[in-house]
């Protein structure tokens, strides 16, 4: 177990360009509380098992608040978090305190504590844990929360909630690293940046991501010549998530996604990996279309009354975007459905700068939040 102090934490986050405060020792008053979902507000695709809080996709976490001094919050790390070699596939996780991130933090060992909070009279405070990487290559689990203090429980459930259903867009890939040169590390991604969730806090509504770097409908980023059919969103829409780093019997990819608490809207945002490998071919285009509608079929069948957006074209792959709007012609046309409609996203600019890898940068981001958010408005009367 290890307990940074607010010196070693601080270096950590000025090595990685992050902000962030320490863990430590909690106060003679502090109890644990019941790791059980009646005493938290879940934050997207959670998951509770064997005396602990899982959570593997980006944006997942829990909100609480309580009246007192104190408050601890344990973490464990997965398999990587321990490697040194694997130092950018660490989980990335922030803690916030009556709306102000505190903690800013990679998981780099096998059991982090912090303390959240510390006061010498009792306080009302609001306390909210998201991881802020993806789940292939990170989960973690909060094994323990204690506080100093009475009244624990969650927060309460915005009326909107909207499940963002996408790639490494709207997992934040290199929104933290301005430098189209650089590559791929979990220290860098921030979902909280994204389009995804800038949108849902404009519109006051809770959120859930799916979302994996790289993936597609029917193909990963591909150099056009093979298809990568092992990296599709579609195969891991009913799971918990996929993670290839292990976190004991953790297994997202194994985990079947209840779909307890049902979205107002569905946003997806698949297509510009797809687009590496299609490359404006038409069959490859047609295929895309063909098992769009297929994933559209899902996600209406989990989600009866969803209005649902398909949408594009941040990082380009606008010669695909007509595919999307057949696909949902064609859906329509067979199911009767109307509740589906396309959306085109402006592309990238220059001006507004390029992140890693080419990947949109926050200011890049939240002009597609305001366009997100005014079709949204506009299509459901919010």
């Amino acid at each position: 177990m290890i307990k940074k102090t607010a010196a070693a934490l601080a270096a950590v986050c000025l090595m990685a360009g992050l902000c962030g405060c320490a863990g430590g020792s909690g106060g003679s008053g502090m109890k644990s509380i019941d790791l059980k979902e009646s005493n938290f507000k879940e934050l997207g695709r959670t998951y509770y098992s064997d005396g602990k809080i899982y959570c593997a996709l980006s944006g997942t976490g829990v909100e609480f608040r309580f009246t007192g001094k104190s408050c601890s919050v344990t973490v464990e790390g997965d398999g990587n978090s321990s490697d040194a070699a694997q130092a950018d596939n660490h989980a990335r996780i922030a803690i916030y305190v009556n709306g102000e991130r505190t903690i800013d933090d990679m998981v780099d060992n096998a059991t982090e504590v912090y303390d959240v909070f510390k006061s010498d009279a009792d306080d009302d405070v609001t306390v909210r844990v998201i991881k802020l990487s993806e789940s292939p290559m990170s989960t973690v689990a909060i094994s323990d929360i204690s506080v100093d203090g009475s009244g624990v429980g969650p927060t309460e459930d915005s009326e909107r909630l909207i499940e963002f259903v996408g790639d490494s867009i709207t997992c934040g890939y290199g929104i933290d690293d301005e430098d189209r040169n650089h590559h791929f590390s979990t220290k860098t991604e921030d979902v909280t940046k994204t389009y995804a969730f800038k949108t849902a806090e404009a519109l006051g509504a809770d959120w859930s991501m799916v979302s994996f770097s790289g993936y597609g409908v029917i193909s990963g980023y591909s150099d056009g010549t093979k298809k990568v059919s092992e990296q599709t969103v579609p195969q891991y829409y009913e799971k918990l998530g996929y993670s290839w780093s292990p976190n004991g019997s953790f297994v997202p990819a194994n985990i079947d996604w209840g779909f307890g608490r049902l979205p107002d809207a569905v946003v997806i945002n698949l297509g510009t990996n797809d687009d590496s490998y299609c490359k404006g071919d038409p069959a490859k285009s047609a295929e895309y279309r063909d098992e769009y509608v297929n994933l559209l079929k899902t996600v209406r069948e989990h989600n009866p009354d969803a209005q649902i957006f398909c949408t594009l074209g941040i990082m380009g792959a606008q010669s695909l975007y007509p595919y999307i709007e057949e696909a949902v012609a064609a859906y329509s046309a067979e199911t009767g459905d109307t509740k589906v409609t396309c959306m085109q996203f402006d592309g990238q600019l220059e001006s507004d700068g390029i992140a890693a890898d080419w990947h949109p940068t926050e200011a890049t981001h939240a002009k597609a939040a305001e366009k997100l958010e005014e079709k949204i408005r506009e299509t459901m009367g919010w």
